[in-house]
């Protein structure tokens, strides 16, 4: 489809916007409106109709572009939030950082940006823009014309608007001639885009995994040096950019470029530091096994937990952890397990905050491993009925998938007893430990005694 009206080759250092954005006509790009969601198209109408400017914008048109059925379809408008509301009942205003308005339709959310703008540097726009030490944005709400707004765009694939008036796209950053490249490009000076956002570094991961893109050379050159800003961005901001890079079907792949570029390092430290020291390269097996059994399911459309990817991310470090507590002062091993598992979720959580719905899943599957030896008399029943036994039992099987040999023998066992039927399993419990030629001792109760005055 993009054949049609891009140039073969382009070529530039720092990619920039035109004022004369490229018009390609509704015949030319043969997008229809039933490609669209309903509810989007409800809202750029309402917003003509309240005479305000409104397009379709960025990955939605993207990925129809490419032949990609959107998730999500976002509004631009040159109308700010307080007016967007005043338009809709069924609104609500979001974001510090830039005042975002949702358009909720029962499960589906529209979500609608005002135009951006340029920063400035008087001090009076304080109010409305502000900036770190870094150059990071901390403050964003500047408003302005597409033209501008199309330059605030962070990729050149993602600078495209779709016109309800006439029902053309406005190529601002020759986005069409990057998607047919499969180049993703950064509008503007990269190491400056990257100080003002510094998540635009993990954007760019995603989205060359996503589109089987390459990341053009000035775009990727400065992540290497920059990946440590990473470190001033909100720790819960950066969960959900997690959970995108590892919930997409793509993990493996982020995880290894997120490797490359040293931002997994900015990520989980601890994770990273091991994985640098191993000389066995089980632990760097294991994690991507883990991200493959991920992408497996949910490229076959099955349930993934985040409590299963981060207890598998933080179990080395607990691990690790755990020995050194049982060292430095003496505790058993359950209770050093236990200390452990507060510090590393703590520490863990000064660099990506998990929410406590997900860490306690991963506590669960954690506190299970302990346990799954204990099989004996109901110890094995009671234990297949706890709620997060079955990720539990996959995060085992995981462990010896990955080379865990000296779990072998558990794991089968495990399998075993979840396949048979009711007298299978009580058979199984019934033999534990004959396998190896010992008989299980035999228990004696004493007799109650007499009391007296019984005959």
């Amino acid at each position: 489809m993009c054949k049609k009206w891009v140039k073969p080759d382009s070529a530039d250092a720092h990619h920039t916007t035109s004022a004369t954005p490229a018009l390609i006509t509704r015949a030319e790009h043969g997008i229809s409106r039933k490609q669209f969601s309903p509810n989007a198209i409800k809202v750029l109408y309402r917003l003509k109709d309240g005479g305000y400017d409104a397009y379709l914008v960025g990955g939605c048109i993207r990925d129809i572009l490419m032949g990609i059925q959107p998730k999500d379809f976002d509004v631009v408008t040159n109308a700010t939030p307080e007016e967007i509301k005043k338009l809709f009942r069924n609104c609500r205003l979001i974001g510090r950082r830039f005042r975002l308005a949702h358009i909720v339709f029962g499960r589906e959310i529209i979500e609608v940006a005002t135009m951006r703008g340029h920063h400035e540097a008087d001090e009076r726009k304080n109010a409305t823009s502000q900036s770190s030490e870094h150059g990071q944005l901390l403050r964003d709400n500047v408003y302005g014309t597409i033209e501008e707004d199309a330059q605030r765009r962070d990729f050149s694939i993602n600078a495209l608007y779709y016109s309800i008036n006439d029902f053309s796209i406005h190529d601002f950053a020759r986005g069409v001639e990057a998607i047919k490249a499969r180049k993703i490009e950064l509008i503007g000076d990269p190491e400056t885009r990257y100080r003002e956002d510094p998540v635009r570094m993990l954007r760019a991961v995603r989205f060359a995994t996503k589109l089987d893109m390459e990341i053009a050379p000035g775009t990727k050159k400065p992540i290497y040096e920059l990946a440590d800003l990473l470190g001033n961005i909100p720790p819960a901001r950066l969960f959900e950019e997690t959970l995108k890079l590892f919930l997409n079907g793509k993990a493996v792949e982020n995880y290894l470029q997120l490797r490359e570029f040293g931002l997994f390092k900015q990520l989980f430290p601890a994770l990273d530091e091991i994985l640098e020291q191993s000389e066995t390269g089980f632990e760097a097996r294991f994690i991507e096994q883990m991200f493959a059994n991920t992408d497996t399911r949910i490229n076959q459309d099955k349930k993934v937990t985040p409590a299963f990817v981060y207890a598998a991310l933080l179990w080395f470090p607990l691990q690790q952890r755990t020995q050194q507590i049982i060292e430095q002062q003496g505790m058993s091993e359950f209770d050093a397990f236990n200390q452990a598992m507060n510090q590393v979720l703590s520490q863990n959580a000064q660099h990506v905050s998990v929410p406590k719905r997900f860490t306690l899943g991963a506590r669960d599957i954690w506190h299970i491993q302990m346990r799954l030896d204990k099989r004996s008399g109901q110890r094995a029943y009671r234990l297949s009925l706890q709620p997060r036994f079955k990720a539990a039992y996959d995060f085992l099987l995981l462990r010896v998938e990955s080379g865990e040999d000296t779990q072998q023998t558990l794991a089968d066992w495990w399998t075993e007893y979840l396949q048979s039927d009711v007298t299978g399993q009580k058979e199984l419990v019934k033999n534990l430990g004959q396998s190896d030629g010992k008989k299980p001792r035999r228990r004696y109760r004493r007799k109650p005694k007499k009391k007296t005055g019984d005959a």
